[in-house]
């Protein structure tokens, strides 16, 4: 498989650097530098190898937009987000017109496909390109299940290629995952059943009450339904602030987007949970 891929997608000028690494005092470590400011980035192990920002999204991109139409690439929306001074980066990318609608007894709206792509040169994040949906009507991201993801480290035994084939075979189905999504609308559940969830697999009581009240507002627009409860762990995911009660503590460090990342991964594992799944029965 051929490695020489143009640029399908171009990054900012600020994600446009190359890394390199300089000995540390440490024992079989050393640092990771970005090779345009030559500021230190990061500890990272003897073994560390990886691609710039650039080249990582330049290897991705093709495999994955081979699977769409010409429609759906010239109408793609991506959002950035970056940390720890741009050594982390994570792409949004969303497709419109990929489109579906799901339905509830109160309402009808439209989710697409959502395609998560992170990277990082420091040593703190491996190569993950990862599937989903985003639902349009609220712009809630929806990262669901423990299939829809691709992921390697960067160490000595890492290979392009093999990460190349693993999503050229990723698991693709838009119309499985929207039709799960349609399931979840159409499955009623009953307050006690949602609190009994919360409570066990949330482990804090009073996150657990917070979810509760943020799970009776979707209920108001979607129907007391399970896909209403999972539209309340999205919005913990996609918000941090006074709309949800969920408002991220600022320390005052630049790790807001890797923060926003594990509360996607937190809900992805409440939705792969037994509990969850007992509800869907």
């Amino acid at each position: 498989m051929a490695l020489d891929f143009t640029n399908i997608i171009d990054l900012p000028d600020y994600l446009q650097f190359g890394t390199h690494y300089e000995t540390s005092r440490m024992h079989d470590k050393k640092y990771a530098v970005n090779s345009v400011t030559g500021e230190v980035l990061g500890i990272v192990g003897s073994n560390f190898h990886c691609g710039s920002h650039q080249e990582f999204t330049n290897s991705f991109a093709q495999p994955l937009f081979d699977k769409l139409s010409d429609d759906d690439v010239h109408n793609m929306d991506m959002r950035i987000s970056t940390a720890r001074n741009n050594a982390f980066m994570m792409l949004d990318l969303t497709f419109p017109t990929t489109k579906t609608t799901i339905t509830t007894d109160k309402m009808a709206q439209d989710v697409g496909l959502r395609i998560i792509a992170l990277h990082g040169v420091d040593g703190l994040c491996s190569n993950q390109v990862y599937f989903g949906t985003i639902d349009f009507f609220c712009t809630n991201g929806q990262i669901m299940g423990e299939h829809d993801k691709v992921r390697k480290k960067n160490t000595s035994g890492f290979r392009m290629n093999d990460f190349l084939r693993d999503i050229e075979n990723m698991d693709f189905d838009f119309r499985r995952h929207t039709t799960k999504l349609q399931d979840w609308a159409s499955a009623k559940v009953s307050d006690e059943s949602v609190k009994y969830l919360l409570e066990n697999v949330l482990k804090s009581e009073r996150k657990a009450d917070r979810m509760f009240n943020l799970y009776n507002a979707e209920v108001q627009k979607r129907g007391r339904n399970l896909y209403a409860l999972y539209s309340a762990f999205t919005n913990y995911s996609t918000y941090a602030d006074e709309r949800n009660g969920f408002k991220e503590r600022n320390t005052g460090k630049d790790t807001k987007a890797v923060t926003m990342w594990k509360r996607e991964e937190e809900v992805s594992k409440w939705v792969s949970s037994p509990q969850f799944k007992a509800l869907t029965n």
